[in-house]
């Protein structure tokens, strides 16, 4: 202003003209990246009017004034919904501010701040510090170093800790980056609201859901309904050479997401209470009841990564593990109560009651060997049944009664490791597991070569000895997280039980000829994998809310790390086997 003091009349008034002469915001990018003085709505942008240009120039007020005298500011990025980047300043800042798909570069060079510019498409800051303090701010502009120090929580953060309806009814579309675009239907949407906020926990820990898996084929095998080889026989089909198998654990599927130290939680996660990490089931929902018990066992696994080695080799202060937890009593004890000990117990006495009746009944009557001996078979396959749950099952009073066996680390600060074989993943974790063998456990494995007969056949035999003791069974996987078949993706995993665990999923009867016969006509679901959201999250590009839409963007920030669509069709299932794909 001095300058123009200077300046001729006719000088200031071609200056003030030019100025005038200026669009308000530019538009770059084919509309993905808007940049404007003071930010622009999303209503506005692309338009010219003179509202638009007051907006873009001055931003909007609450149209009160400080005890400085100066305007207090509307937050306009706080609704901001927009899908276009906007860029904007005119309000100083100490730091670069994110707010949803917005950030403020001003940092108040003039007041002694920085200079700052920002990197696009990387998203990228470039600060450099003021040499000089050019002009005093009526408003205190740099924090006061002996003040106490700021929350570990940003502002994007807290703004979240709001849902705002808006952002989570209606029809969402979720881009992925594998898969066509997924269409979130609204009665959908409405449906898994209802469930995320009535028991999942804190969306921010929701970083990762776990998949369901598909089984193989159906078996060749006349008294089979799995088998490994068939398993080996679709790889190999789809040009896969190698594949991994691991041991299936029988428990409760837990995801646990651990912290290195409590203010990692609000720093990186943005959770109100600091903690440990979080555990929770496939559904989101909190694992463990009461808050003493999951800190002690978020601070076993916080020591178990230390002694490891796994914080400094991985140099991250936080770990997502896809696990599973046994036993399998600990977290489904009501349905062992109210579905499967009932089953059991009645079934059992029942048919003791049925058979002492034939054979009092044979005494007098001819001809019931045949009924007596389909009595007996019932009564078999019953007590197999019985047998076989409550092998996974054993009282827990203690820590010391918990096993969890990871088998996927699946995350870790700046990077999503699906890009790593399993073999990685099996030989971290079996580290991790050495460092606190009482309540963590190896997963076996073996590799196998699937153009190797020798090889099938060993890994076939190490099945059936596995599922002759009571194992679950296996699950087959390429070496590869994402790998590309003859028409596609491939099946990420492909799991194989053994034929007394089945009596759990199909019921006590299902090996009996009539019922296995009925039961082969079931069909391989094709599953994908989505990933995308997760990995955004991790690199930090996740820039907008992170619970907005919990059945849209938030599925898509926790499934897409890696989403197996659950199957589309139960056609070919029994009743009971369609009741426990609900469960």
């Amino acid at each position: 202003m001095r300058q123009l003091e200077k300046e001729s009349s006719e000088f200031r008034q071609e200056m003030a003209k030019f100025l005038d002469g200026l669009i308000s915001h530019y538009v770059f990018d084919d509309g993905k990246l808007v940049v404007a003085h003071a930010g622009l709505k999303e209503s506005m942008q692309g338009r010219g009017s003179g509202a638009v240009r007051e907006f873009a120039l001055f931003g909007e007020t609450t149209g009160e004034t400080d005890e400085f005298g100066l305007p207090v500011r509307y937050n306009w990025a706080a609704d901001y919904r927009g899908k276009a980047l906007v860029v904007y300043g005119h309000t100083p800042q100490p730091e670069p501010l994110w707010l949803n798909n917005t950030v403020n570069i001003d940092t108040g060079c003039v007041f002694g701040g920085s200079l700052t510019a920002l990197r696009y498409p990387e998203k990228e800051i470039v600060s450099i510090r003021a040499h000089a303090t050019y002009y005093e701010s009526k408003r205190p502009f740099l924090p006061d170093e002996e003040k106490a120090p700021a929350s570990e929580r940003s502002i994007q953060q807290a703004s979240d800790d709001v849902l705002d309806i808006s952002d989570v009814i209606g029809k969402r579309l979720v881009d992925t980056a594998l898969l066509p675009r997924i269409t979130i239907r609204e009665e959908n949407a409405i449906a898994a609201l209802e469930v995320m906020s009535r028991f999942a926990i804190d969306p921010k820990w929701l970083i990762y859901l776990p998949p369901t898996m598909s089984p193989c084929e159906t078996s060749k095998d006349p008294f089979l309904l799995e088998h490994p080889q068939d398993a080996f026989s679709y790889y190999r089909h789809e040009g896969v050479p190698h594949v991994i198998c691991e041991q299936k654990h029988m428990g409760s599927r837990a995801v646990v997401v651990l912290c290195r130290e409590e203010s990692v939680s609000q720093r990186r996660f943005g959770v109100i209470s600091p903690g440990l990490g979080a555990v929770y089931t496939r559904t989101g929902r909190r694992f463990f009841n009461d808050d003493a018990t999951e800190s002690a066992f978020l601070l076993r696994l916080r020591d178990a990564a230390e002694a490891s080695g796994l914080w400094a080799e991985l140099a991250t202060d936080w770990l997502c593990l896809d696990c599973e937890l046994m036993p399998w009593s600990s977290k489904a004890q009501e349905l062992l109560r109210q579905q499967y000990a009932p089953v059991g117990n009645s079934g059992v006495q029942a048919l003791r009651a049925e058979q002492a009746f034939l054979a009092e009944a044979a005494e007098r009557t001819p001809g019931l060997n045949a009924l007596q001996e389909k009595c007996g078979q019932r009564l078999d396959a019953l007590n197999r049944y019985v047998r076989e749950y409550r092998r996974y099952c054993w009282p827990v009073n203690s820590f010391d009664d918990l096993r969890l066996a990871p088998f996927h680390l699946l995350a870790s600060e700046g990077a999503v490791h699906t890009d790593k074989r399993h073999t990685w993943h099996m030989e971290m974790l079996a580290r991790f597991c050495t460092a606190d063998e009482r309540l963590l456990l190896a997963t076996p494995f073996q590799i196998v070569d699937l153009n190797d007969s020798a090889s099938c056949d060993a890994a076939t035999s190490w099945w059936t000895d596995m599922t002759s003791v009571g194992r679950e069974g296996m699950v087959v996987k390429p070496l590869d997280f994402i790998t590309n078949g003859r028409r596609g993706f491939v099946q990420p995993a492909i799991k194989c039980r053994g034929p007394e665990y089945l009596r759990i999923i199909y019921g006590p009867e299902y090996l009996l000829p009539e019922n296995l016969t009925r039961l082969r006509s079931r069909r391989l679901a094709r599953n994908a994998p989505w990933l995308g959201g997760s990995s955004r999250w991790v690199s930090r590009h996740w820039k907008g809310s992170f619970t907005k839409n919990p059945c849209g963007e938030l599925t898509s920030a926790s499934s897409e790390f890696w989403h197996w669509k659950a199957s589309r069709s139960t056609r070919g299932y029994s009743r009971q086997d369609r009741h426990h794909l609900r469960v």
